[in-house]
């Protein structure tokens, strides 16, 4: 397997979720997103957000059905104080269409946790650790990324330290929750993290 960066590896396939719309520019290059689409075994869906470089879009997306994306996962803050603290999306490397009717979610990561593990249960009593992996770039920066350990490898991870060193696969996961805004209201948001399947210690 050609994994690009190696302590940052991300493969997703799956059917446009919505229009390709412009992000931001820098240094004069535009960088454009847009959802994808994923179905879990389970029947549930991830919708992930992808930025891609406008050069990599030489085909009309808007009318693609199925396309595979390579990329990284990256994140940033969001210092607008809406939505989010931490926005996480797929950065495109490779992009393409695709004649695959199997949707494909894999993640894999390489980093060190930096901040302490929290050890609980869901309401449904599963156990779970959430780590939040700082991965390096190659020029300097880090992403900060939520990962969520589950089972007998929970009651493992939570006894790690800040700085200890792990590898793991994944998938790239949104789920929908409720937060209550100051004046009471109530709003829907949505979080992306890595649900872990293999995880070890490096």
């Amino acid at each position: 397997m050609d994994t690009l960066g190696r302590n940052n590896f991300a493969r997703l396939r799956g059917t446009l979720a919505g229009p390709v719309v412009l992000s931001h520019q820098n240094r004069q290059e535009q960088f454009f997103r847009f959802p994808l689409r994923m179905e879990r075994l389970s029947g549930a869906e991830d919708v992930i957000n992808v930025l891609a470089r406008e050069r990599l879009l030489q085909t009309d997306l808007q009318s693609a059905e199925r396309i595979e994306v390579t990329g990284e996962i990256r994140t940033f803050n969001n210092p607008s104080g809406e939505g989010a603290r931490l926005v996480i999306s797929l950065f495109a490397r490779r992009l393409e269409l695709s004649q695959s009717d199997t949707d494909e979610n894999l993640v894999l990561l390489t980093g060190t946790i930096c901040k302490p593990p929290v050890f609980r249960r869901t309401p449904l009593g599963r156990e779970i650790c959430d780590l939040l992996l700082a991965v390096n770039r190659h020029y300097g920066r880090s992403d900060y990324i939520p990962c969520l350990v589950w089972g007998e490898r929970a009651y493992d991870a939570a006894e790690w330290n800040v700085g200890t060193g792990v590898s793991l696969t994944g998938r790239f996961q949104s789920r929908k929750y409720h937060k209550t805004l100051p004046d009471g209201t109530l709003t829907e948001r949505t979080a992306f993290e890595i649900s872990v399947a293999e995880i070890e210690r490096t």
